[in-house]
């Protein structure tokens, strides 16, 4: 598997191809899925307002210390550290990036493949006249079966693989530039349908009308570790991606840019679900459940239903392909640069690997849903030790390392181009960010997801 000569290392060619691949990766089932999730379960607006402050004052700091670290060294997410703290241990951070990707993919690319088969359902009118019982039991039948979700999974690997493969230029940012505005327009076209509705405007106020009484100190933690998680942060992505980043872009620009952009997909995917919840009578706080049960259930009861319940399901698998294409990018860019292997063979590998451990994650819900470890199933643990474990520390450490390690000079150095841009300001805000406010919080996140610290 390996190759005698070290592939030429590419890079995004333009600034719309490194904020489509950025944006990319960041934008996932997170935005269709969890946002509107937690917004359900934690009071509506007042949830959207401390995620948007936490995602300012947590998120965004963190995106930049990992373009710094990626663009700086030039080199992947372990051979970054390599390079910059080359005695010191701080390459086992990439390390845990890496692991990361890998656990998360384990379990992300089930949930997938749940996607993309509704989009086919969807399609093909398999929801038609639903109701919410009906949708609930055609969910708990397609994930409690087992041939159809695992063939589901290994087709979402093909599809992210022949991407990896076509390399960073024609493959991630083609992809991405192709993809993100077919997602926007889904998105506007079900948001105008869903603003349409009689009683539309219930939901409308649910997300941003805050109640602040609503704001608790389980909210505030709820919203750190959605705003730290959402962006694609603590894995290794923005550091890979920050890597192929041009010494002439605007790193702290684009970073806002992402940002920005990717609470406007979690806000707008907000209102494609909540106005039509509203109307038809629904529970916003369905958890889970609310994007493979209660959805079916709302676009059927509205005219042309079948149609934008289509459309939906296509964005979300759009969306989902984006960061499963970033999560994908960081093992094979550590087995091609590290390892001199060739680009199809650690794709090959890596989403091999994938998806023969994903099988565990996937069959949870069906032949090994009696089987624990540590009381948890695969797909639980898969989701717990990244998430809750991983993540965190390596979020923590990458805020240290940037903060302590690389220090004021050489932040300021790099996020500024060398002295032409004029942000040296805001970059010393940064720097006193990412080393006493930014790890702080997320350790705060890390603690609760242990269960050490509650509130």
């Amino acid at each position: 598997m390996s190759s005698s000569n070290a592939p030429t290392r590419e890079g995004f060619t333009t600034t719309l191809g490194v904020l489509a691949a950025t944006l990319g990766s960041a934008v996932g089932l997170g935005n269709i899925w969890k946002f509107p999730s937690l917004t359900g379960q934690n009071g509506g607006a007042a949830f959207v307002l401390v995620y948007i402050v936490c995602v300012a004052l947590i998120g965004l700091p963190v995106m930049i210390a990992e373009f710094i670290i990626g663009r700086r060294a030039n080199a992947n997410n372990v051979g970054a550290f390599k390079k910059l703290a080359p005695t010191k241990p701080w390459y086992l951070t990439g390390v845990a990036g890496v692991v990361a990707a890998f656990l998360i993919m384990f379990f992300y690319t089930d949930v997938a493949g749940w996607v993309y088969s509704y989009a086919f359902k969807a399609l093909t009118g398999a929801f038609a006249n639903a109701d919410s019982t009906q949708t609930a039991d055609i969910f708990s039948q397609y994930i409690g079966s087992v041939a159809g979700p695992l063939v589901w999974q290994w087709i979402v690997l093909v599809v992210i693989s022949v991407v990896i493969i076509a390399g960073v230029t024609k493959g991630i940012e083609r992809m991405t530039k192709t993809l993100l505005p077919i997602l926007f327009v889904l998105l506007l076209i079900c948001d105008v349908r869903a603003l349409t509705l009689p009683g539309a405007f219930a939901g409308v106020e649910y997300l941003f009308k805050p109640d602040f009484a609503k704001i608790t100190a389980p909210v505030i933690l709820a919203a750190l570790g959605l705003a730290f998680f959402k962006l694609s942060i603590g894995m290794g992505t923005m550091t890979t991606y920050g890597s192929y980043i041009g010494k002439r872009e605007n790193m702290p620009v684009n970073a806002v840019r992402v940002a920005m952009a990717d609470t406007l997909v979690s806000l707008l995917a907000g209102l494609a679900i909540f106005p039509a919840v509203f109307a038809f009578g629904f529970q916003p706080d369905a958890g889970p459940s609310l994007l493979f049960i209660t959805i079916p259930a709302v676009f059927n009861t509205m005219p042309f239903g079948q149609v934008f319940l289509t459309m939906f399901f296509l964005l979300a698998a759009i969306a989902a392909t984006g960061a499963m294409i970033s999560l994908l990018e960081v093992p094979v860019a550590y087995l091609t640069e590290e390892k001199k292997w060739s680009r199809f063979a650690a794709t090959i590998f890596s989403a091999g690997s994938m998806g023969v451990v994903g099988v565990l994650a996937t069959l949870s819900t069906s032949t090994l849903s009696e089987f624990t470890v540590f009381g948890k199933t695969f797909f639980d643990l898969f989701d717990f030790a990244s998430s809750n474990v991983l993540l965190p520390v390596g979020g923590i450490l990458i805020c240290l390392f940037a903060g302590w390690k690389l220090g004021p000079a050489t932040i300021i150095d790099e996020a500024s181009n060398q002295g032409a841009l004029n942000n040296q300001v805001f970059l010393k805000f940064l720097t006193i960010m990412l080393r006493w406010v930014a790890p702080i919080a997320i350790l705060l996140v890390l603690l609760n997801g242990l269960g050490i610290f509650k509130v």
